[in-house]
């Protein structure tokens, strides 16, 4: 089987490319970062198969962020059979930097230009046979998005698979650089390597200190003193070098593409002078996020909700009348109405409201919005010393915290990944949704987007403070700038946007189905024991764990065993802190009823001291396994395990007693 590998610059389409060669559900982002790892797929055309592999967008082939090392490495050491470079046809000036490193390390490509629909629309004319023959490589004109050119491209890779290379690349870097990057191969010539020794002695008078680490491990002693008394002479090599690069790209464009003198003000130009506007960007975006959260309870919750809701409870009468009919063990009914319907279906109830947030966030996504959010936001993320791109990651936590920190991995530094990873739990991801529901459902149904918001807005605010904190005690030093291209507001694909809503609900279902019911089993057994008592009582093994616990949320003002063993639960799965609650008020709650015993047992006041508990405390075990295998530390596992929980339970404490004095 072939490999074929996809790179290209974030925005440029390449991912949108991938799923339309594929058919795979890989998540189509419109802001740089969002791929963080390969994904592979396999298409067969003419009897031949491939495998594609789609490898994190980046604009250069350094060691600047993970993402950048993870395809410069496969590319380089696992030799896929042809890399398809995609660019984007209206910034080939931009995407062909990445070209000149991809002929540098002597790889065989073809040169993918996408949007081409929207380089015509600006006038720009692309000389596709001429931009060929100067490079030497196929060139192939695509629209991704409407899935043309996509034959003729899998037809120029299996032809350009079994064909000779006659690729150019920069000839001359100058005379004195041609002659250093002669002299490191000559040291290293002798010893085996991974990568070109020519590109090697390149990135080493780049300062790559990547491969200068490689190289020190791999030569000899003294010749690794000798190339580092080349590098070390000037630190102009690597400005060179760019220079260099961006010649070479300017004359192979110059002599192939033709733009209008006057460039075309577009509609994206005009939209974005009040979008990103410094006095209006930012009331816009908050504006716009709170009608979604309106517009989300309005449609999931009055107009979905109450008919998923009433089949819950139809399916449960339904499964209860069922049992009592073939005589069955009173446990196993207990278990499958009161323990798995009652505990898992409290959590199916708030799926409505899940597709819609999803839905209307994914159109953002797609129109190229959420790019300009991050934009927005940078200017007070820098105040506050973080950097711009740790606000993607945020964004990106909103869906789950796990590609949340993981997102981290785009950002340059240590400092500025460190910090990205321990906020990013205070964004409200998905699971948080339905005990954020279920409590607002009960007390604050005439308010609920005003009150979702207000969660998410207090989450965003806390991560920044944090992160502030952070920046001056844990991690000090200088954060690296943010360079972000704004993609061209687009029409969103729908097919797109519902499939990214798709994946992340049925995401949801499956914690549901697994996690979730792992966890109410193993409570439900602790919740009938020992044999004799009454099941969901205080004197169940539960009952008496929440118990031992609960003195701890006293001050809070939801002290009781069952909102305590719930909160412990969550640790495992946010989901199933609503499981629990309706399972351990089976007794109470008929049904899916949840909201009549939370009003019995809660008040306003408290509703809201555990909500914020909820948003602060302690993330699920998927979050905390995550950030152990991206920090490489159990240390800052623990830390993100204790400090948000401390942090959750000062702040529910404060709401609960101030309000009290305040009499509310």
């Amino acid at each position: 089987m072939n490999t074929i590998a996809l790179v290209g610059n974030p925005n440029s389409g390449k991912t949108t490319l991938f799923n339309a060669l594929t058919g795979s559900n890989q998540h189509v982002g419109n802001w740089p970062g969002v791929t963080v790892e390969k994904k592979e797929g396999k298409v067969t055309h003419n009897d031949t198969e491939f495998n594609i592999v789609d490898l994190p967008g980046t604009y250069s082939l350094g060691a600047y962020s993970e993402d950048e090392v993870v395809a410069r490495d496969f590319i380089l050491k696992d030799n896929p059979d042809v890399v398809i470079n995609v660019v984007d046809a209206t910034n080939l000036e931009r995407g062909m930097y990445l070209t000149t490193q991809l002929l540098e390390m002597g790889t065989k490509i073809i040169l993918v230009l996408n949007m081409m629909d929207e380089a015509k629309a600006k006038n720009i004319e692309i000389d596709i046979k001429k931009l060929s023959k100067n490079l030497g490589v196929p060139v192939v004109a695509t629209v991704a998005s409407k899935r043309k050119g996509l034959d003729m491209l899998l037809e120029e890779s299996i032809s350009y698979i079994n064909k000779e290379a006659n690729q150019r690349s920069i000839k001359s870097y100058g005379d004195y650089m041609d002659k250093e990057i002669l002299h490191i191969e000559n040291i290293l010539e002798g010893s085996n390597f991974d990568y070109p020794k020519k590109w090697l002695a390149i990135k080493l008078l780049e300062g790559d200190m990547d491969v200068l680490n490689y190289i020190e491990k791999n030569v000899q002693k003294d010749n690794f003193e000798r190339i580092k008394n080349i590098t070390g002479k000037s630190q102009d090599f690597e400005l060179e070098i760019v220079d260099k690069r961006y010649e070479f790209v300017g004359e192979i464009i110059s002599s192939s593409v033709v733009k209008p003198e006057v460039e075309k003000v577009t509609l994206t130009d005009k939209v974005d002078k009040i979008i990103t506007n410094k006095f209006l960007g930012l009331p816009i975006f908050a504006i716009i996020m709170f009608f979604i959260f309106q517009i989300t309870f309005v449609i999931g919750s009055d107009l979905l909700g109450g008919y998923v809701a009433t089949a819950i409870e139809m399916f449960g009468e339904f499964v209860l009348n069922l049992l009592e009919g073939l005589n069955a063990p009173e446990l196993l009914t207990s278990f499958l109405v009161e323990g798995i319907i009652g505990g898992v279906g409290a959590v199916f109830e708030f799926i409505p409201l899940i597709v819609v947030l999803y839905f209307f966030l994914g159109i953002l996504e797609d129109t190229g919005y959420m790019a300009r959010a991050a934009y927005i936001m940078d200017g007070i993320m820098r105040a506050l010393g973080l950097h711009g791109k740790t606000f993607i990651s945020m964004i990106v936590g909103f869906g789950c915290n796990v590609p949340g920190v993981m997102a981290a991995r785009t950002l340059e530094n240590k400092k500025d990944r460190m910090i990205a990873i321990l906020i990013n739990p205070f964004m409200s991801c998905g699971a948080r949704l339905p005990i954020y529901l279920v409590f607002i459902a009960a007390f604050f149904p005439d308010n609920g987007g005003v009150v979702l918001f207000t969660l998410y807005v207090l989450g965003i605010i806390t991560a920044l403070i944090l992160g502030k904190i952070f920046s001056k005690t844990l991690f000090k030093g200088e954060s690296s700038y943010f360079i972000m291209e704004l993609p061209p507001y687009r029409l969103p694909s729908f097919r797109v946007v519902i499939r990214d809503m798709w994946d992340k609900v049925w995401d949801f279902i499956h914690r549901a189905g697994t996690i979730i019911f792992v966890v109410i089993s193993l409570l439900w057994v602790l919740s009938i024991l020992p044999l004799g008592v009454e099941p969901y009582s205080q004197e169940s093994i539960l009952g008496r764990i929440g118990t031992f616990l609960a003195p701890i949320f006293v001050p809070a003002g939801f002290g009781t065993w069952q909102a305590t063993v719930s909160l412990f639960a969550g640790i495992a799965a946010k989901e199933a802190v609503v499981a629990i609650l309706g399972m351990v008020y089976a007794g109470v709650s008929e049904g899916s009823q949840l909201t009549l015993a939370l009003q019995s047992v809660f008040t306003p006041l408290t509703a809201i001291s555990f909500m914020v508990m909820t948003l602060f405390y302690t993330p699920c075990a998927a979050v905390l396994a995550t950030v152990k295998s991206e920090t490489g530390s159990s240390k800052w596992a623990i830390f993100i395990a204790l400090y948000p929980f401390v942090l959750g339970w000062i702040a529910s404490v404060i709401i609960y007693q101030v309000g009290t004095l305040l009499g509310f």
